[in-house]
């Protein structure tokens, strides 16, 4: 999946380079987000938020579904981030630019490293609705990596660990409570599906130095620290912690799903438009560029033809950092 829309300037956002908030708990709801087209669709969108860009490096969550529909996403770009495609209903086809063909089912990971760049396109099998259902993350690459080579990874099954009577985790990207994912990372990162069966209850390792956040996924759940009971956010919405925590403890009666993203907090500005994620304004023009005058940067989706999504037109302002809080 993608963003399919640019969002207005003010949408222009950094993390505030490395900043280190303390313990919080600071409840942010998702907003419905038109994505309008063809596909005339609705996502619930977690983030980036006006006071939270990011969590450590992860600068985007989109909720599409639960609904029936079918997908056609047609190739498109993207450049400074990895696509963390996590589905909870349904079976997605994914294409790009490196000649990947994979299908994507629930509890599996696509990890799509973008790079310099690269395009791909997503689709639901079959040519009737089916019922769809999935998480689309970014994380943001940090100067090291996000000039380099584009790549792709499926992982058919991730890593487990259980957590308390009646919880556990699968590691999706980084580590959590000495368990590693085996998909690439590059910055100091979690994100990990936590599902709670009823009644269950269950202590969350987490490093202090990282920042974290919660996101009820389905059911109930109730979220409390050393100091008493914090507050819930409604689902899709995200529950942010701050740092200088080492546990937090989730409980539920009817079972429940959670995802808990984290990671050192992310020393760069960052701009981010569109399905670029870069540092300053002339980047994000160079890649407008590249991709709507097709010079070959991004490369070419194998069974398309000549489909593609443009890229929309550039606002009139210089996109400029914004810090967060």
């Amino acid at each position: 999946m993608t963003r399919l829309d640019a969002g207005p300037p003010t949408e222009t956002l950094c993390p505030g380079a490395g900043a280190r908030p303390g313990p919080v708990a600071t409840v942010l709801e998702a907003r419905d987000v038109p994505l309008g087209g063809l596909r005339a669709m609705t996502v619930r969108r977690s983030l980036p938020q006006r006071g939270l860009t990011t969590i450590g490096a992860w600068c985007f969550l989109d909720r599409f579904g639960p609904q029936g529909a079918v997908m056609r996403v047609e190739p498109h770009p993207h450049m400074g981030l990895q696509t963390v495609t996590w589905p909870l209903a349904g079976q997605i086809r994914h294409r790009d630019s490196l000649g990947s063909d994979a299908v994507l089912r629930p509890g599996a990971l696509n990890l799509m490293t973008a790079g310099h760049g690269v395009a791909h396109s997503e689709y639901s099998l079959g040519d009737s609705p089916i019922p769809l259902d999935a998480l689309q993350l970014w994380v943001a690459l940090p100067e090291e990596a996000r000039h380099g080579a584009a790549g792709f990874e499926s992982h058919a099954t991730l890593p487990t660990v259980p957590l308390g009577d009646g919880a556990t985790a699968t590691v999706i990207l980084g580590s959590l409570a000495g368990v590693s994912s085996p998909a690439t990372a590059y910055t100091p990162i979690v994100g990990a599906q936590i599902t709670l069966e009823p009644g269950a209850r269950a202590t969350l390792p987490l490093d202090p130095a990282w920042e974290h956040g919660l996101v009820p996924v389905a059911g109930d759940v109730a979220v409390a620290d050393d100091a008493g009971t914090l507050p819930t956010p409604p689902e899709g919405g995200i529950l942010y912690l701050g740092t200088d925590r080492d546990a937090l403890t989730v409980a539920s009666e009817t079972g429940s799903t959670v995802v808990l993203l984290g990671g050192e907090p992310f020393p760069d500005d960052l701009v981010m438009w569109w399905n670029f994620v870069a540092r300053d304004h002339d980047e994000i023009v160079d890649a407008w560029n590249a991709w709507n005058g097709d010079d070959g940067r991004f490369g070419t989706v194998a069974g398309h033809g000549a489909t593609r999504i443009p890229a929309p037109p550039m606002p009139e302002v210089r996109l400029k950092p914004r810090r967060r809080g």
